[in-house]
């Protein structure tokens, strides 16, 4: 298997892994085995653990004193934030609803990148900006979920925010990605972030009752940490290293693809026709949105 070939394969496998996670880390937290903060900070320990693990494997590198502040205030979004209001809105919406709102992040970034790096903003990006955030409302406002204590549009609304969030964290490591190899800054904001996390997960963490965790629900806890958290970090760089921003943004309609037949196969969300026609305006606004000018190089 050459580079470019297993680039792709990594890139799946991250599109697949965080598909799945959608599903079941929503049905760990609503048969009441963990809370979502708990629960994210299981998830940001376990894979600071090893992230730090890897690294000792891996060639040192050392960050400039002055990098730390900007790595611990990255972590703020791209760790705290992030996951603390993805798990919480997961928690109240269903998989489909939060895997589509969860790649308007590319629209998000574009806006982000306009009003903060000055960047220029073609018609056809605005127009793709306008489709996805429509699709994005229509979704939050009349979408339902098959589950009757769920508050969808809370729910949504908290994972839009968790998109928000993480797309401000992408725009602040850019220079820093650069600068650095992947898991050196990785290591660093997954540290911080979880020493961020502790006041909040603590005491949801304190309140599990391990002694009730069925096989299932233990091996859906590991896959969260081993699979949707750290193998999706691990393969991400790969991906992004052989592989064109374009064609890394063309894979995230995978997502709520994988999410939605993994969700309904096993009877935790369904399908209709407010969820169709909102996923599709999204899919063409991000589209529209990752599209290269005619003239690009």
């Amino acid at each position: 298997m050459n580079s470019r070939k297993f680039a792709i394969f990594a890139l799946i496998m991250v599109q697949v892994l965080y598909g799945l996670n959608f599903t079941i880390a929503k049905t760990v937290m609503n048969e009441n085995f963990i809370k979502p903060f708990g629960f994210v900070l299981i998830r940001v320990a376990g894979a600071t653990v090893l992230f730090w693990i890897m690294s000792l494997f891996l060639p040192k590198q050392k960050i400039d004193k002055k990098d730390y502040l900007k790595l611990f205030v990255a972590a703020i979004f791209g760790v705290m934030i992030n996951m603390l209001f993805f798990f919480k809105g997961l928690e109240y919406t269903s998989p489909i609803h939060a895997s589509a709102i969860t790649i308007t992040v590319p629209i998000i970034i574009l806006i982000l990148s306009a009003i903060i790096l000055k960047e220029n903003v073609s018609k056809l990006k605005i127009v793709g900006v306008t489709l996805g955030l429509i699709g994005a409302l229509v979704l939050t406002i009349y979408g339902k979920s098959a589950r009757a204590g769920d508050n969808v549009p809370l729910g949504n609304l908290l994972v839009f925010l968790n998109a928000i969030s993480y797309s401000i964290y992408v725009i602040m490591i850019k220079k820093l990605t650069l600068k650095y190899h992947p898991f050196t800054f990785i290591k660093w904001l997954f540290l911080f972030g979880l020493i961020m996390l502790i006041p909040f997960g603590y005491n949801d963490l304190k309140a599990v009752e391990w002694h009730t965790f069925t096989p299932n629900a233990i091996w859906s806890v590991v896959f969260v940490v081993v699979g949707a958290t750290f193998g999706t970090y691990l393969f991400n760089p790969l991906a992004l290293n052989k592989l064109k921003a374009s064609t890394v943004g063309i894979f995230i309609y995978l997502q709520p693809v994988v999410a939605g037949l993994f969700a309904i196969s096993i009877g935790a969300d369904f399908i209709d026709s407010v969820k169709i026609g909102a996923m599709l305006l999204i899919f063409l606004g991000v589209f529209l949105v990752s599209k290269k000018p005619k003239n690009a190089i």
